[in-house]
């Protein structure tokens, strides 16, 4: 969700985050990966800017900040 919000293509993540697009299709499918790659891909999302934001009873989102 949070990759299509910012207009990013697979590879283009993957670049951001310094990963390969692999990792990224791995991710997205839900495929359980390192802690640390994790941490990675949230960094280069959140540098991107995605504001993630905790459950609050209706879930986990995102949203984008302010430009």
């Amino acid at each position: 969700m949070a990759r299509s919000a910012l207009g990013l293509g697979v590879r283009e993540l993957a670049e951001l985050a310094q990963v390969s697009p692999n990792t990224i299709a791995r991710f997205e499918r839900g495929d359980i990966l390192k802690e640390g790659t994790v941490a990675t891909i949230r960094s280069a999302l959140e540098v991107a800017g995605v504001i993630f934001i905790d459950p609050n009873g209706g879930g986990p989102g995102i949203r984008l900040k302010n430009r």
